[in-house]
C-alpha cells in the first residue's frame, strides 16, 4: 500500500509562520495589510462598547474589578456589559500579535529596508500607548476628551500601517510624482481637513447621547453646533475631493489616482449619508456604529487617493 506523506511546509500554520520568520516582500505587504485591518476593527468594537453603555463594564483597570482580572459578579454592572467591554480589551492582543509579527517580518526581510523597520516598529509601541490610554479612559470614567484621544489614536496607528503596507510595494528610490503639483497641494489640504473631520466628530460624538455609561461625563456644547461645525468641515473635503477628481481628469492622471478618487467620493456620499440620516433619526446606535467604522473606511480612502498619486521605484 503506498504511503502519501503530508507536506507540513504547506499547512496553513506553518505559511503563517515562514510569512513572519521568512518574509517574502508578498507576505510582508500581507501582515501589513492585517494591521491596517486590525486597527479598522478596533475602533468598530471599541465604538460597540461604547454604544452597548459598556464603557464601565469593567470599572477598573488593568483588572476587571477590583479584584480580578476576568469579570466577575459585580452589583453596578450586568454580565453582558462587562463581557463586551472585556471581550474588547481582550481584542487588544490580538492587534498586538499583528502588529508584533509585522515588526518581527521586517526584521527578517531580506535585504533589510530599514524604513519598513522604524514603521513597523510603531504598530507595537502604539498598541502599547492605547492600552495605557484605555486605562486612562476607565479610569477617567469615560471623559470625553480621553474617549476622542483612544479613537484619534487609532486612527493614526491607521495611518501609519497603511503607509507601511504602501512602502513595502514600492522601491526606496526617490518619489516620483504622477499628478501636477497643484493636485498634489490639494490633496495634502485634503488629509489635513479629514483630519479636522475626525476630531471635529470625536467632539459631535463626546457631546451626544452615547457616552457608554450612564454616568459619564460629556463636552458642555450644544450638539446641534457641533455637528453644524462637523458638517461643514466634512462639505469641505468633499469639495476637495471633487477638484482633485475633476483635476486629475483634466490632466490626464494616470488610472490609480483617478480610481481612487472615485472610491473616495463614494465613500463621502456613503458616509454623508448615514451622518445625516442619524441625525434626523436621533442618533440610532446602529447607525453611530456604522459611522464609526465609516469614518475609519474614509480616512483610508483618502490615505489611497495621496500615496497613488507617486510612484518609488527601486534605488
Amino acid at each position: 500500500m503506498a504511503v502519501t506523506t503530508v507536506d507540513k511546509s504547506r499547512t496553513p500554520l506553518a505559511r503563517a509562520r515562514d510569512a513572519v520568520w521568512n518574509p517574502s516582500t508578498a507576505s510582508m505587504r500581507l501582515l501589513a495589510l492585517a494591521g491596517v485591518a486590525v486597527n479598522t476593527g478596533i475602533i468598530f468594537t471599541g465604538g460597540a462598547v461604547r454604544l452597548t453603555s459598556s464603557g464601565l463594564g469593567c470599572p477598573t483597570w488593568p483588572k476587571c474589578t477590583g479584584d480580578s482580572l476576568i469579570p466577575t459578579a459585580h452589583p453596578s454592572h450586568s454580565p453582558i456589559n462587562m463581557a463586551i467591554e472585556f471581550g474588547n480589551r481582550m481584542l487588544t492582543f490580538l492587534v498586538l500579535a499583528a502588529a508584533v509579527a509585522v515588526f518581527v517580518a521586517a526584521r527578517r526581510l531580506r535585504p533589510r529596508r530599514p524604513e519598513l523597520v522604524v514603521l513597523a516598529a510603531l504598530q507595537p509601541i502604539g498598541v502599547l500607548a492605547q492600552a495605557g490610554l484605555g486605562g486612562v479612559t476607565v479610569l477617567t470614567k469615560l471623559h470625553p476628551a480621553t474617549v476622542s484621544a483612544h479613537y484619534l489614536l487609532s486612527s493614526a496607528m491607521i495611518f501609519v500601517a497603511f503607509l507601511l503596507y504602501v512602502r513595502v510595494g514600492e522601491g526606496d528610490g526617490p518619489a516620483v510624482r504622477v499628478v501636477t503639483p497643484l493636485v498634489r497641494h490639494l490633496t495634502s489640504a485634503l488629509v489635513w481637513v479629514t483630519v479636522v473631520v475626525l476630531a471635529a466628530g470625536t467632539v459631535v460624538t463626546g457631546t451626544g447621547p452615547h457616552a457608554g455609561d450612564a454616568q459619564a461625563e460629556r463636552f458642555p456644547f450644544a450638539i446641534e453646533t457641533v455637528a453644524r461645525i462637523h458638517g461643514l468641515t466634512a462639505w469641505a473635503a468633499v469639495a476637495l475631493t471633487l477638484v482633485i477628481a475633476w483635476l486629475l481628469h483634466r490632466t490626464n492622471a494616470p488610472a490609480r489616482p483617478r480610481r481612487a478618487a472615485h472610491v473616495l467620493i463614494g465613500a463621502l456620499v456613503a458616509q454623508g449619508f448615514i451622518g445625516y440620516l442619524q441625525y434626523y433619526l436621533e442618533v440610532p446606535a446602529v447607525l453611530v456604529g456604522i459611522h464609526l467604522l465609516g469614518s475609519a473606511l474614509l480616512w483610508i480612502a483618502v490615505l489611497h487617493v495621496l500615496y497613488t498619486q507617486r510612484v518609488r521605484p527601486d534605488a
